[in-house]
């Protein structure tokens, strides 16, 4: 890893560039990153590190590894390349600032009058303005784009309107890239004109060679992730190996859902960005996906004291808060983004969220209409509207719902789960184990998802009770919250005839709740099937302790049935023991 000093200059540098070139987000993360780097308390009063030190505990609580015992860091031997030349950036870019062109063309580009900035700079040479040019025209089409989609289909509709710029900057950033004067950005734009139009293998080419030549262009890193969609893909990228390739690995990743080599390459850049809230939010995501919700909502409860107007990633928070059923928390989080600002996506969602819980799906639904209709590409909302409309009994529209989901992310399992729910509460379990095997093939450590597609195949038209046990076994493996898996495979084993392997789980089910503390049917059936496989195995001490317990239990179930059982068991375990008595005095 690079000096902390190294990344500081080459950050704040970076900054500057990305923001001179209309690449906010880029130079909004860069910007991030840089206050994430532990000031020198040397160098700084007291009210300069104040922020820093406030956030510093999470980062301690819930390391895993340090730096040295990361197994995705960088061994001994391996050494970061020399960081790239920024003179041959800095050339251009100071002459040009007092050049009136480009001037007057990046006011009409903050304007977002992107047809006017290309305009102004149509017969400019300089490598900044025709950079500032082409994505101007890049822009101008993908925004006539979202108009005539708006225009030509509803939210739920699709439509066939394309970027009509694309092959007039397809050919001339190859004419460009082929003579060599192409530059680090033009080569980021030419890079999202071929990924638009389809050209996946050559842009991803061309995104290495960007940010090879410039590595501090995070947008063009988060370009090139979304064309990494297999490991394989991911390592066949030729990548110089800066710092910015760790935050790239990182990120990717976690995509590819190998959150736990995610969750060491953060920890690992936390040596360096020790209070990066990027880095925090991520590894709050990592965990989010391995559903260790505890420790999610401390790092986001950590994250809005140091960040109160954060609205990044916290629609995550709400879902944690969701599975949770925190009202008040989800209340008191929806009334702060609507504050902030009402009209941002994420906001839109945490209250559909919000109402959700409170059961008024009518109105949850109306807000993640409203988040679609402000990125229609935001994966979440279509999968919270498609789960709100199920919630209604509405499945023809949470199909559509899911459906857009999986267009945009076809790995994103929580919408193919949604449609095999959809096709299960219509009556066809083929269609809803085929989706349902899709999400357990993306995200094979959900318990959720192996007790759905056992659930399936315990259904009348399938009735495929060796599947449902393998899957229910899966589920068992895959720390099963719901505790569910147990109870099935105790019940499936007993259907089939195979006492002692029923008895074996309820057993194990019964473990759980006396260490989970929790009562209920499920209790009594283990007892009372425990209670007679020991009685038929002529184990009555045993047999005798189930019965009391089934006297002593106070939990939820019908009066009259219970009573009868406890009778009934009592009686068939007496019997047996007086029959064991008089057999010993015959002898």
């Amino acid at each position: 890893m690079a000096s902390k000093e190294t990344c500081r200059t080459e950050l704040r540098t970076a900054v500057r560039h990305l923001s001179e070139r209309g690449l906010y987000s880029a130079a909004k993360w860069a910007g991030e990153q840089l206050l994430g780097i532990e000031q020198d308390p040397s160098k700084h009063t007291p009210s300069h590190t104040r922020f820093q030190r406030g956030s510093s505990s999470i980062r301690r609580r819930f390391r895993t590894a340090t730096p040295a015992e990361s197994s995705a860091t960088p061994s001994a031997g391996v050494s970061y390349v020399n960081t790239p030349s920024l003179m041959g950036v800095e050339e251009y870019d100071y002459d040009l600032m007092d050049n009136d062109f480009y001037m007057m063309a990046k006011s009409y580009f903050d304007c977002k009058e992107y047809k006017r900035a290309a305009h102004v700079l149509r017969d400019q040479t300089s490598k900044i303005s025709m950079f500032l040019r082409c994505y101007s025209l890049y822009l101008a089409g993908e925004k006539r784009k979202e108009e005539e989609m708006i225009e030509l289909e509803g939210p739920l509709g699709k439509s066939d309107a394309t970027n009509r710029e694309l092959l007039s900057l397809e050919r001339e950033l190859s004419t460009l890239r082929k003579n060599g004067s192409i530059d680090p950005f033009c080569l980021y734009v030419y890079g999202l004109v071929l990924k638009e139009k389809g050209s996946e293998n050559l842009a991803r080419s061309v995104l290495v060679e960007s940010v090879n030549s410039y590595p501090w262009n995070w947008s063009a890193w988060s370009e090139l992730q979304t064309l990494c969609t297999t490991i394989e893909a991911l390592n066949s990228l030729n990548l110089n190996n800066h710092w910015m390739k760790d935050f790239f690995l990182a990120s990717a990743y976690q995509e590819l859902r190998l959150h736990n080599e995610s969750l060491a390459k953060y920890e690992y850049l936390q040596g360096t960005f020790v209070f990066s809230n990027y880095i925090q939010a991520q590894i709050a995501k990592a965990q989010y996906n391995l559903r260790e919700f505890e420790q999610v909502e401390v790092i986001f409860e950590e994250l809005l004291r140091n960040d109160p107007y954060r609205i990044e990633d916290m629609d995550m928070y709400s879902n944690v808060l969701y599975a949770k059923e925190c009202f008040s928390a989800l209340s008191y989080l929806a009334h702060r983004v609507f504050l902030t600002d009402k009209y941002r996506p994420e906001s839109c969602c945490i209250i559909g969220n919000y109402y959700s819980l409170k059961g008024q799906h009518e109105k949850s639904v109306v807000y993640f209409r409203r988040a679609l209709k402000l990125n229609k590409n935001y994966l979440s909302a279509w999968t919270l509207m498609g789960h709100e409309y199920v919630e209604m009994k509405n499945t023809s529209a949470a199909i559509d719902a899911y459906r857009r989901a999986v267009d945009i992310n076809p790995c994103d399992y929580r919408a193919w789960y949604g449609l095999g729910q959809a096709y299960e509460m219509m009556g066809m379990p083929y269609y809803a184990l085929h989706y349902f095997k899709k999400s357990v093939f993306l995200q094979p450590n959900d318990s959720r998802l192996w007790i759905a597609m056992a659930q399936c195949y315990e259904t009348e038209q399938l009735h495929m009770l060796e599947q449902a046990i393998k899957c229910y076994e899966r589920a068992a493996n895959c720390n099963d919250r719901e505790a569910i898996a147990l109870h099935q495979l105790a019940k499936l084993h007993s259907e089939l005839g195979r006492t002692e392997e029923a008895a074996f789980y309820y057993k194990k089910d019964l473990e759980r709740m006396e260490a989970e503390e929790r009562e209920g049917p499920n209790m009594v059936a283990a007892l009372m099937f425990l209670a007679q496989h020991c009685k038929t195995q002529k184990r009555f001490d045993e047999a005798e302790v189930y019965c009391n317990r089934l006297l002593d239990y106070t939990g939820p179930v019908s009066p009259l049935r219970f009573k009868f059982v406890v009778f009934q068991s009592y009686m068939l375990l007496y019997r047996q023991v007086f029959h064991h008595l008089t057999n010993l005095k015959c002898r």
